[in-house]
């Protein structure tokens, strides 16, 4: 069953909304405002890489607010434990009985700020939530209401006291993103605000009001997971993801969480920019923030200084587009 034009027409509205406010304050990064509301709307994760000072803090707990999810942030530290993350059972003397104190795993809308400062003890803790939507402490496992989204930020490995996560961690975010330093303009737009005093965050983020809620969301991926991809694109995303397997210079090719990641976000994509149906420009656009992060090198091409961007850019040129 297709999706119905005037439903995406209204998500289209929020998202012109959403991105006018957002401009408000955030110079810049439109595209990590898309790649963010694609992941909420396909029910994925997004990890992204910056240093220090790039908005991704500001950016995530912006959207956030627009999209009224519920909340929660956690600053990353090397001696965090699992249980700062997923909650712990305290016994009450009053009721005699253990009580759950929740922790910030149990909202809509979770970011994770500096993910590889944690040590990879307290790294896996995410691992059942993000993939089963649930968590378990001491023993009982309890769900994560919908929709549930994680966004990660991490330092480059450079800085000091950091540790990589491991591959099966890596693979439960459905997009990854390495952003950069603004450029000259979108600089200088910046310090023009500051010298207007237009970039008091505090003003700013107290004065949002929620565009949308969790109900329509909801409602919205519903709706999202109704876009039509033609057969010959959904054979073009396997022949994409077994080329990453079949690469020369590839030790670990994309898992197949990669090709329902690009089902799931080029679905996304095309009801954003109104469309009822994916086109192969969905797909180019959406598969290296889908693959780079899956994709291990050989040492070969490490040593080579090959990156897996360049790896996605040279799959994207070999395989046929249909």
């Amino acid at each position: 069953m297709t999706v119905p034009t005037d439903e995406l027409a209204m998500l289209a509205g929020y998202y012109r909304e959403i991105k006018k406010r957002m401009g408000e304050f955030i110079v810049g990064n439109e595209s990590l405002v898309e790649l963010c509301m694609i992941a909420l709307l396909s029910g994925g994760h997004l990890l992204m890489e910056g240093t220090p000072g790039t908005g991704k803090t500001s950016i995530v707990k912006t959207i956030a607010r627009l999209t009224g999810c519920a909340f929660a942030r956690f600053q990353c530290a090397v001696d965090s434990q699992p249980a700062d993350i997923l909650g712990v059972r305290i016994y009450d003397q009053e009721k005699r009985d253990f009580t759950l104190r929740k922790g910030p795993i149990f909202s809509n809308f979770l970011l994770i700020d500096e993910i590889n400062r944690l040590a990879p003890k307290t790294q896996s803790a995410f691992i059942e939530a993000m993939s089963e939507r649930q968590a378990t402490i001491d023993g009982i496992t309890m769900p994560i209401a919908p929709p549930f989204t994680v966004i990660a930020t991490q330092n480059p490995f450079e800085f000091e006291g950091t540790f990589p996560l491991i591959e099966a961690q890596k693979d439960r975010f459905m997009f990854s993103m390495v952003l950069s330093q603004l450029d000259g303009d979108a600089e200088l737009e910046i310090i023009r605000r500051e010298h207007a005093g237009k970039l008091d965050w505090d003003s700013f983020y107290s004065q949002l009001k929620p565009v949308m809620n969790s109900e329509l969301i909801l409602s919205l991926v519903s709706s999202v997971a109704r876009v039509h991809i033609d057969e010959h694109l959904l054979a073009y995303i396997r022949d994409i993801v077994v080329a990453t397997r079949n690469h020369s210079e590839v030790h670990i090719g994309a898992s197949s969480r990669a090709s329902i990641a690009l089902v799931r976000g080029c679905k996304a994509l095309a009801a954003l920019r109104e469309r009822t149906y994916v086109i192969p420009d969905d797909i180019k656009y959406l598969a290296l923030p889908v693959l780079q992060h899956r994709i291990i090198l050989t040492q070969e091409a490490q040593i080579s200084s090959i990156s897996p961007a360049g790896i996605v850019g040279d799959v994207l040129d070999r395989v046929e587009v249909p």
